[in-house]
């Protein structure tokens, strides 16, 4: 089985409701990301057999090393999730989400809630690297629910078994909007052994090389940052400030045959429209062009609107 090379500073595509599913890892993929995750995957519904979860399980063929992220807290059903992960190759690891702040997740006492109860988080990643057959165990956390305690939390997951964290600089109280603490990350790391990623508002190759230099840890984990803007790990891997967007149409037409594909053709089309807002941001009458996208469902036209845009 392959291994993350923690040596080479690895990049990995955060897991993101509506945005990471087959067709956007694919991308990522061909843009050399190296460790890609599932969006994140109820335990509840994996159990109750639900068709659309498991098409959401599906990996890409170039996806080499790919971890499915499971949200929930109870044990029993944890174990339930785990063991029907065990049957399905091509998944490197299984992660637990402990970021989450959606409230109708942490009224589950689930996602971010967990970190207002270490004992029951610890005795999950526990649960996890017991039923598991899979290589890694792993945990992308916040730095806190409202206080920051990131070495706390990072030491417990450590000590629960997990072969590696991410850790997004923001605590649930601070959801997406409140400033990232980097220096909040690298406490984390320092308390540490295990391999750590950072992550939170990584959205150039400037701003990466500056997390990367300012936390000192193992990785970066990349979510809204990549959206739109898949060819930030072409940056990171071979070390360039700039990359030729001449391609970009190519690009575009491919992420929406592969949404075609996995989706069928017109819901496809349908959910490419917000990858075309991200797409178009830096161009010329981007708003017009997003008022188009958002009334075509015929994949024809949408070929042909977006041949004529980017040009």
């Amino acid at each position: 089985m392959l291994e993350i090379n923690f040596d080479q500073s690895p990049t990995a595509l955060a897991p993101l409701a509506g945005f990471t599913d087959l067709p956007f890892r694919h991308i990522c993929k061909k843009f050399g990301v190296d460790l890609t995750f599932s969006e994140m995957i109820s335990v509840n519904a994996l159990i109750r057999d639900s068709k659309k979860t498991f098409h959401m399980l599906e990996r890409a063929p170039n996806e080499d090393m790919y971890i499915v992220q499971i949200v929930g807290s109870d044990t029993n059903s944890i174990i339930k999730a785990v063991e029907i992960l065990n049957d399905i190759e091509g998944i490197a690891g299984i992660d637990l989400n402990c970021g989450c702040p959606v409230p109708k997740v942490v009224a589950q006492d689930a996602g971010s809630s967990l970190l207002k109860d270490l004992p029951r988080l610890s005795q999950i990643v526990e649960t996890i690297k017991k039923y598991s057959n899979k290589r890694y165990t792993s945990v992308k956390t916040r730095i806190g629910f409202s206080e920051k305690t990131p070495e706390i939390i990072a030491k417990t997951i450590e000590n629960a078994g997990a072969d590696f964290i991410s850790i997004h600089g923001r605590t649930r109280s601070g959801a997406y909007k409140s400033e990232v603490d980097y220096d909040a990350i690298k406490r984390a790391k320092e308390a540490t052994k295990i391999p750590i990623f950072a992550n939170g508002d990584i959205t150039t190759y400037e701003g990466a090389t500056t997390v990367k230099e300012l936390t000192k840890c193992n990785g970066l984990m990349i979510g809204r940052g990549a959206i739109g803007n898949p060819w930030i790990f072409y940056q990171l891997k071979h070390n360039q400030n700039s990359v030729d967007k001449s391609f970009i149409k190519s690009i575009v037409l491919e992420h929406l045959q592969l949404m075609a594909k996995f989706y069928k053709e017109k819901m496809g089309v349908v959910l490419f429209r917000k990858h075309l807002h991200a797409y178009s941001k830096s161009f010329p009458e981007a708003a017009a062009f997003r008022h188009k996208v958002n009334s075509i469902i015929d994949i024809n036209e949408m070929r042909k609107t977006i041949e004529e845009f980017f040009i």
